[in-house]
């Protein structure tokens, strides 16, 4: 095609600049709704013969020829055309298989009238019939629809010019209402086409939208991972300062205590090798080593308690493992690792559990959920740095249900921000270094994997209460994709909002 003509198609709607486009374009147009085409080509054919009864009427003479040469244009070029559209590999070259169907029954129109005596005299009916059927019911685009009205105007003048008319001006008259119907069929075909590649165009601009939204989207799942990471690490280090912090207090009165033993029981040596020992000195000598022996001995035992319980933590929230264990101990066990930090700030903890609680579930997701929400309510709950009181209530609800009721009594949440704190990225604490992740993960950890529900009331200066319900034993796994989004939220404390 030249290029001039390339580009005034271009302008008026009817070509696009890229050929890619053009072809996906062409075959989208030609082959949309196939199996309706089809059928409408087989009513083409079924209609097309129907007429001989027409020329029946006009010359009771003729019509048996033109009835056979309406026979084999059908059987010839119709149906196996419209049969060759079911063949995958002619679906390539719909277009011209629709303007071949087209042009040859149009073609041989004019030669029927040729044959009837007074055919040419109601050629026109016959002729916009045609054209009424190509332009509405085929997938004909403009250019292919003008080869259509090109050949068979140009067949139907040939054909006339043999032909006599019975009235003068019949010849005008045929040409002229034939010209009319080409012409209302073009604009409609144009018109058709243009709104076809407007919405081609949309379709394709929606769906490279999508994929950059996709993209976009896939970008900030890997930057909130990103960012929850961070949050883990971030919180794990607040974690591990504060055990650090408790450890090293039973840990320096043990050295300090064995230190002491170490002095009072080489005095209590040298006053053996020289045989100079009173009874009263021995005594206080043993008393001395005994009290040290305690001392190191309880501090040890703390030491050791305390890191049995950070490991124990760390193990359930690394394993992401579902198992049976009792709440109070656990719970306790938790607690303990929290404790420091907790205390470091100057917060009370005060923990109340039933005993002998049951709960199959997943611990490091939960201990996960409790330690969000300690952390939030430390650094959003108390701002302004003063020290507060922690509840955190555990019981049965109902027969098979765990009801864990955590509370501060900090500053509270606005209520304007009641049905957001739960959204990811969602913080009043922005300028402070805060995500707004913390609450976002809890809230999937305990709606995901533990298969429970949450629930937050809070009133300003009153602090927020936390209320979940679990159940005592998971009725199943959580699903593939809901553990492999959480697979990074359930190992990383992050805090996000509760009392901004």
């Amino acid at each position: 095609m030249p290029s001039a003509v390339r580009k005034l198609l271009y302008r008026l709607g009817l070509s696009f600049e890229d050929p890619a486009d053009e072809r996906a374009f062409v075959a989208r147009f030609t082959l949309d709704d196939l199996g309706r085409t089809q059928a409408a080509m087989l009513l083409g054919a079924f209609v097309y013969c129907a007429f001989a009864v027409w020329d029946w009427i006009l010359d009771p003479a003729q019509w048996r020829a033109t009835l056979a040469l309406r026979l084999a244009v059908a059987v010839a070029v119709l149906l196996p055309a419209t049969a060759a559209l079911s063949w995958p590999g002619a679906r390539r070259r719909a277009e011209a298989i629709y303007l071949v169907y087209c042009v040859v029954p149009g073609c041989v129109l004019s030669l029927i009238y040729l044959l009837l005596k007074p055919g040419f005299d109601h050629a026109a009916a016959g002729m916009i019939i045609v054209i009424l059927f190509v332009s509405t019911l085929l997938p004909l685009r403009l250019p292919s629809l003008a080869a259509f009205c090109g050949l068979t105007w140009a067949c139907f003048a040939l054909c006339e010019s043999f032909a006599v008319h019975e009235r003068a001006g019949m010849r005008f008259v045929n040409n002229f209402e034939i010209g009319m119907a080409y012409a209302l069929s073009l604009y409609a075909v144009g018109a058709r086409e243009v709104r076809a590649r407007r919405q081609f165009r949309t379709e394709a601009a929606l769906r490279r939208e999508k994929e950059r939204s996709e993209a976009a989207f896939a970008d900030l799942r890997r930057a909130q991972a990103h960012l929850v990471q961070a949050e883990k690490l971030a919180s794990l280090g607040q974690l591990v300062a504060g055990v650090a912090h408790e450890i090293n207090t039973p840990i320096g009165l043990a050295l300090t205590t064995s230190t002491a033993a170490e002095g009072d029981l080489k005095q209590l040596l040298r006053a053996v090798e020289t045989g100079q020992v009173r009874r009263s000195e021995l005594t206080n000598g043993l008393a001395r080593l005994s009290e040290g022996m305690r001392l190191l001995f309880a501090n040890l035992t703390r030491a050791a308690d305390l890191v049995h319980s950070f490991k124990q933590v760390a193990v359930d929230q690394a394993n992401e493992e579902r198992r049976r264990f009792e709440v109070r101990s656990w719970l306790l066990e938790v607690m303990s690792t929290l404790g420091p930090l907790l205390r470091r700030k100057g917060h009370e903890v005060r923990v109340a559990c039933e005993s002998g609680i049951m709960l199959d579930t997943y611990p490091g997701a939960l201990a996960q959920v409790i330690s969000n929400l300690a952390l939030n309510a430390v650094i959003h709950g108390y701002p302004d740095g003063r020290s507060g009181v922690l509840d955190l209530t555990v019981s049965r609800a109902g027969e098979d249900r765990l009801c864990i009721v955590f509370a501060d009594d900090g500053i509270g949440v606005a209520p304007e921000n009641l049905p957001k704190v739960f959204d990811p990225f969602f913080t009043t604490r922005r300028d402070k270094g805060s995500t707004g992740l913390g609450l976002h993960i809890v809230f999937n950890l305990v709606a995901a994997s533990l298969q429970g529900q949450i629930a937050l009331s809070s009133d300003v200066g009153a602090g927020a209460r936390f209320v979940i319900t679990l159940p005592l034993s998971l009725s199943r796994a959580p699903a593939d994709g809901a553990a492999a989004n959480l697979a990074v939220s359930a190992r990383a404390p992050a805090e996000s909002e509760a009392s901004p």
